[in-house]
C-alpha cells in the first residue's frame, strides 16, 4: 500500500557510460509511482521552474487536485521556449551526459591536486568533497561560509539536505554547471588552501 516519488530531476546526465535506472522501467513500480523531472536541469534554464511529473491516470488525477493549490502558473512563453528548443535541437538531450561529465572530468582532475578527498560524481552537476584534511573542526555550513568569505568559492553544505545530518559530516558540494575559465579559478584557489 505504498506510492512512490521518484525524484529523476538528473536522469539525462549520467556519465562514465552509465544507464539512468528509471522506476518507470518496472511495470510494477510504475503503476505506484510518481516520476518527477525537470526541463530546468536538461536544458539548462534551472531558474524558470519547469518540470513535469509522469504517472499513471489514477495517480495524475489525484496530483492535480494538490497541484492546483502549490503552483500558481506555468508560464505558458517558457513552456512555449522549451517546445520550440525541443523540436529544434532533438540531438540535445543525447549530448548532454558527454557535456557534463566533461565538465565533471576537468574540474575533478584540476582538484586533484588539493587536500580535499572525493569521488567523481556518477551523475548530476555538483561534486561532493570531503575537506576533513583542511578544517575537520568546522560543520559543513560553517566551512561552506568559510570557503566563500575567505577564499571566493561558492559551497553547498550537506546538512541542509537531513532532517538529521549524520555525526561528523564532513562534506560540502560544488557546482561544476560554470564556464571552464570559471572552474579553473575555482580549482586554483582550493587547490591553494
Amino acid at each position: 500500500d505504498l506510492y512512490l516519488l521518484s525524484d529523476e530531476v538528473y536522469e539525462h546526465l549520467v556519465f562514465d557510460g552509465r544507464e539512468h535506472a528509471s522506476v518507470l522501467r518496472h511495470e510494477e513500480l510504475y503503476q505506484r509511482a510518481f516520476v518527477v523531472s525537470s526541463f530546468g536541469k536538461t536544458y539548462h534554464v534551472t531558474g524558470w521552474k519547469t518540470g513535469y511529473v509522469v504517472a499513471p491516470a489514477p495517480l495524475t488525477a489525484e496530483l492535480r487536485k494538490i497541484h492546483q493549490y502549490v503552483s500558481f502558473t506555468g508560464v505558458t512563453p517558457l513552456q512555449w521556449a522549451l517546445a520550440d528548443y525541443m523540436l529544434a535541437h532533438p540531438e540535445h538531450v543525447q549530448e548532454l551526459p558527454a557535456f557534463y561529465q566533461a565538465k565533471r572530468d576537468l574540474f575533478c582532475d584540476l582538484l586533484a591536486g588539493s587536500r580535499f578527498d572525493f569521488t567523481r560524481a556518477a551523475g548530476t552537476y555538483f561534486q561532493l568533497a570531503d575537506y576533513s584534511a583542511i578544517r575537520p573542526e568546522l560543520d559543513d555550513v560553517t566551512m561552506a561560509e568559510w570557503l566563500t568569505r575567505e577564499h571566493g568559492v561558492a559551497a553547498i553544505p550537506i546538512s541542509v539536505f537531513y532532517q538529521q545530518p549524520p555525526e561528523g559530516l564532513r562534506l560540502v558540494r560544488f557546482c561544476f554547471a560554470k564556464r571552464e575559465e570559471t572552474l579553473r579559478e575555482a580549482a586554483q584557489r582550493l587547490c591553494a588552501i
